[in-house]
């Protein structure tokens, strides 16, 4: 029986993408930049691969901060410090919250009955922000951010520290639901768990990373967890 679930938190229970627009936006004004539409869609494309290298062990979570802004200023060509870009867009970014459609709800409906926990990649000062805004400690057991732990998902070693953490953890018991198929579901099929792939945007998975269930729709999560158990 299915007893544990680790939610993910960016663009799956939170709209990290609207915040993330929402911050950049901020960030880029009060540097004299114009945020326009393309300079805010580099951003984020940037943004993505810098943490896809840190998931891959290339980079540090310094560098991802840093080098998001230094590419997209190369790019654009203008002369700004990266650096103090970066510690702008985290206060903003820590501020705040938006729901991704359904999740609060999905919250309400599953704590009474499953142990939750949320395991994220995020920046620590900056998820603890958002979680705090959301109000998410009422619903989880835990909330177990990478930079504190000292280890990224989608390594073993995270996923080791965060069940350690759990008690009576069993793997057998526990599934992890988020929207990023290197992160999430490569995390979870590392760490020898269940899988959930929530896909909204119902993208084609042309990588070789399967999970074992995949949602279009936070709704569907209840009855898909009540199906696993029964087969």
């Amino acid at each position: 029986m299915i007893d544990t679930l680790l939610f993910d938190l960016d663009n799956t229970l939170l709209d990290f993408s609207k915040a993330e627009r929402q911050a950049v936006s901020k960030t880029l004004i009060q540097l004299g930049i114009e945020p326009d539409e393309q300079v805010l869609t580099r951003f984020s494309e940037l943004n993505l691969a810098q943490w896809k290298l840190l998931e891959q062990g290339i980079i540090t979570r310094s560098q991802v901060k840093v080098r998001r802004y230094q590419l997209l200023f190369d790019e654009i060509h203008v002369d700004r410090p990266a650096e103090k870009a970066a510690k702008i867009y985290e206060a903003f970014l820590g501020t705040g919250h938006y729901f991704m459609d359904g999740a609060e709800k999905l919250l309400q409906e599953l704590s009474p009955k499953y142990r939750l926990y949320i395991v994220t990649n995020g920046t620590a000062s900056v998820q603890k922000g958002r979680l705090k805004s959301a109000g998410l400690q009422k619903y989880v057991k835990d909330i177990f951010i990478s930079e504190e732990i000292g280890f990224n998902k989608p390594s073993k070693e995270y996923f080791d520290h965060c069940f350690m953490k759990i008690p009576v953890f069993q793997r057998e018991s526990a599934v992890i639901i988020g929207d990023s198929l290197t992160s999430d579901i490569q995390g979870g099929i590392n760490a020898g768990i269940q899988t959930i792939w929530f896909n909204p945007s119902k993208v084609a998975n042309s990588s070789d990373i399967y999970p074992d269930y995949e949602v279009s729709s936070l709704q569907d999560i209840p009855a898909l967890l009540k199906s696993i158990d029964n087969r």
